[in-house]
């Protein structure tokens, strides 16, 4: 008998021996998969439940001859050995099946692999970066996008992203704010929730639904000075009421694998941290899925200072309850010694390969290793039309108009002499942003492009200076151009005359993203000296901003009369920004990461608390909290962003003034259009305890609608207030509503137009 078709009838007797408890319930089916994993274990030896905790990029190309000598060739007899669990950066239905063969065919028992893919905002058709998608504040929007992204990378042969990203940051010099939701707790946790849902679906065994990641667990956004990979150091009751409730929202949700973070919390590296890991994910959320850690972040607790060498390290993040090594080769070198000599109970090894092996059941891999691996599929949805339609319709939805003097847009179709500056205008990689390893460069339409499908006006194009030395990628560093300034003055005389200068502005995609973190937040390169001398020559300026997180822009907010924000939006970019300027379509989204005024100011965000001096006592008292050169508001807040009409809202009302534990209170306003275009509002509801245990924000986003009129409509729109829209971790170290008095703001950004006072009665 070949070894293979032995594989499969050892697989085959397993499975007869327990197929009795198989039901058609969701109860039982849990219970069928629990049987079948500890059916599996019981026959599998300590090393091959140890190779389901490894996990390796690809390390060769399987088309030719395998590996004989060096890494690749210890990585290669581990995959024969079925001492492999996982592979990660394969992306082609072609790789995947050679790997998943020799996983299946030449190991002992057949266990087929894992393939992680880091699908991030779509993966060979892009959507918008995550940060500007959660801009669009439309869940079902943001969930179809996942649902997209799942379908087309599941096409390719991956089963496992390590996306959603929903860790929340206030400073936008991370680099890394480009992955996730913004600077909000409760938008951040509705949109991990939805991302978990687009990339999982209702059946994480059909063959176009993948496993979800909730990273960086946890702190992340909260490195000290924004620095990537460094030291985390906050209160618990910072942890618990800003950073884990995304978190929990994904695990609540269903998510099948959290990752650990590279930071430190409490002075213990996130990977070999007892507390996240075992007692809060494990213990306290009952999380069923596994755990994974960060490339390489076992090994880099030695680096750290809190493991003394590799096995240490090893035995620090099993006992914490660091399930998959990514890359450290940690485990599948030590974890046998440690469990042999005493240092680790073989019931963590049990627990770590049980929790991997039952999500691979989940995916159905057991009942078919290849059915990722359809070459039709992946020929037939790769790339197709419906994919690149609706990265079209999330990308309109992610701009935010910031300003709009004069109403200078939307332009009208026909009739104007139009000059288009910027070197990222006629860019086709830098607008895909960072996070698109499985993209071709070159692929994003260009602003350029989308203005040419209005061919009724006139098309001037100057590049102006270069924004980078050489052509960037996503493992150099980036080489900002700061000497030359060739193009700079035939870019000036290009806006001479004209009726409009559309000026494309902002960073290159790989500005942000990991390791790209920033001193500076002003317009990197010439671009903001070109802006100024351009509008010296010709005032009608439109500027187009693509960045991949907020910018300090004082300067153009001063004087430019409209500005958009259009971020990185993937493939159809060009075409997207198009259509707003165009005013096909109304734009509609709302920041969720403030703006600063300058990098001095962060981090910035609306949901600050009080000092004991929040304001002066007279006009000449400096002795407040304050800076003594700027104001302390932002330049653009969160949750802001204009239309080309105008929204109203009046007369707000309460049910009650009061409710208590059993009951609850709805508040009520009227939102009307009183412009000229039919629109869409995001209608936002915050709230401020007065008193509490610890110390409250000074408001906080708790509800949010998104609201469609036309001209002159009007719409009664109401939010429900109740227990758990007030409670928060408190003092008593536990969520939970307190009684007292309680402001309602109502409005189109977190500075609010409309309020009133209730209180909870326990």
């Amino acid at each position: 008998m070949n070894k293979h078709i032995f594989t499969f009838a050892c697989i085959t007797t397993l499975f007869l021996s327990i197929i009795s408890c198989q039901t058609t319930t969701k109860d039982s089916s849990k219970k069928s998969v629990d049987k079948k994993v500890d059916s599996l274990l019981s026959i599998m030896t300590l090393e091959e439940k140890i190779g389901q905790m490894n996990q390796y990029s690809g390390f060769y190309d399987v088309t030719g001859p395998a590996p004989s000598a060096g890494d690749a060739a210890n990585k290669y007899k581990h995959l024969e050995q079925g001492l492999v669990g996982s592979m990660l950066n394969i992306k082609s239905v072609k790789e995947v099946r050679a790997f998943q063969k020799i996983a299946v065919e030449k190991t002992r028992l057949g266990i087929p692999l894992l393939f992680g893919f880091d699908v991030v905002h779509g993966f060979k058709t892009l959507t918008p970066i995550p940060l500007a998608e959660s801009a669009s504040w439309d869940l079902e929007a943001i969930k179809k996008s996942a649902e997209n992204a799942a379908i087309e990378a599941s096409a390719a042969g991956i089963n496992w992203t390590f996306a959603p990203m929903v860790d929340i940051s206030r400073d936008a010099r991370w680099g890394r704010v480009m992955e996730g939701a913004g600077e909000d707790t409760y938008l951040g946790s509705l949109i991990a929730k939805a991302r978990v849902e687009g990339f999982q679906g209702e059946d994480l065994s059909a063959n176009n639904t993948i496993a979800a990641c909730a990273k960086h667990f946890a702190g992340y956004g909260f490195g000290i000075a924004a620095k990537e990979y460094n030291t985390v150091d906050m209160s618990l009751t910072m942890l618990h009421n800003v950073v884990l409730p995304p978190f929990k929202a994904a695990k609540d949700a269903g998510v099948k694998t959290f990752m650990t973070a590279f930071n430190d919390f409490n002075g213990i590296p996130a990977t070999g941290n007892v507390y996240l890991q075992r007692d809060i994910l494990k213990k306290d959320w009952d999380f069923k899925g596994f755990v994974i850690s960060d490339w390489g972040s076992i090994e880099e607790m030695r680096t750290h200072g809190y493991a003394k060498d590799m096995k240490d390290a090893s035995r620090l993040a099993v006992l914490a309850g660091c399930d998959m090594d990514m890359e450290s080769y940690a485990y599948v070198k030590n974890l046998a010694d440690l469990v042999k000599e005493g240092l680790v109970d073989e019931s963590l090894i049990n627990d770590a390969a049980g929790r991997i092996l039952k999500v691979k059941f989940e995916l159905g891999l057991f009942d078919n290793p290849y059915k990722y691996c359809n070459e039709a599929r992946e020929k037939e949805i790769i790339g197709n039309n419906k994919l690149h339609d609706a990265s079209l319709d999330i990308a309109k939805k992610s701009i935010v108009l910031l300003k709009n003097n004069n109403q200078l847009l939307p332009l009208k179709k026909g009739g104007l002499n139009i000059a288009v500056i910027g070197d990222l205008a006629d860019d086709k990689s830098s607008p895909l942003g960072s996070w698109r390893l499985a993209a071709d460069d070159n692929t994003a339409v260009s602003v350029i492009e989308g203005l040419q499908a209005y061919p009724d006006n006139k098309i001037t194009y100057a590049s102006g200076p270069k924004l980078f030395e050489d052509s960037p990628n996503f493992v150099n560093e980036i080489k900002i151009n700061t000497t030359d300034k060739s193009g700079f003055s035939e870019a000036v005389n290009a806006a001479k005359n004209k009726d409009v200068v559309i000026m494309v502005l902002g960073e290159h995609g790989f500005q942000s993203g990991e390791a790209r973190s920033r001193t500076n937040l002003d317009l990197p390169s010439f671009q903001e000296e070109l802006l100024e001398a351009v509008y010296k020559v010709n005032k009608n300026i439109v500027l187009v901003m693509m960045n991949g997180r907020p910018l300090a822009i004082n300067w153009a907010n001063d004087h430019i009369p409209s500005i958009v924000e259009a971020w990185q939006l993937g493939t159809e970019s060009g075409n997207a920004i198009a259509q707003v300027l165009y005013g096909d379509y109304n734009p509609s989204g709302k920041l969720t990461m403030s703006f600063p005024q300058n990098v001095g100011q962060i981090p910035i965000y609306y949901n600050y608390k009080n000092t004991g001096r929040p304001q002066a006592k007279g006009p000449d008292q400096v002795f407040w909290a304050h800076y003594s050169d700027v104001s302390n508001a932002p330049l653009y807040p969160f949750g802001y962003g204009l239309s080309y009409t105008t929204f109203t809202y009046e007369n707000i009302k309460l049910s009650s003034e009061s409710f208590n534990k059993e009951g609850s209170l709805k508040v009520s306003f009227t939102l009307k259009n009183t412009g000229n275009y039919a629109g869409r509002e995001v209608v936002q509801m915050y709230i401020r305890d007065m008193v509490g245990s610890t110390t409250r924000p000074i408001k906080e986003l708790k509800g949010f609608e998104l609201v469609n009129l036309k001209p002159g409509e009007s719409k009664e729109v109401s939010f429900t207030i109740d227990t758990k829209t007030i409670q928060f971790y408190t003092a008593n170290n536990k969520w939970e509503a307190e009684p007292g008095d309680f402001k309602v703001f109502i409005g189109g950004s977190s500075v609010t137009s409309l309020e009133a006072d209730f209180s909870y009665v326990d």
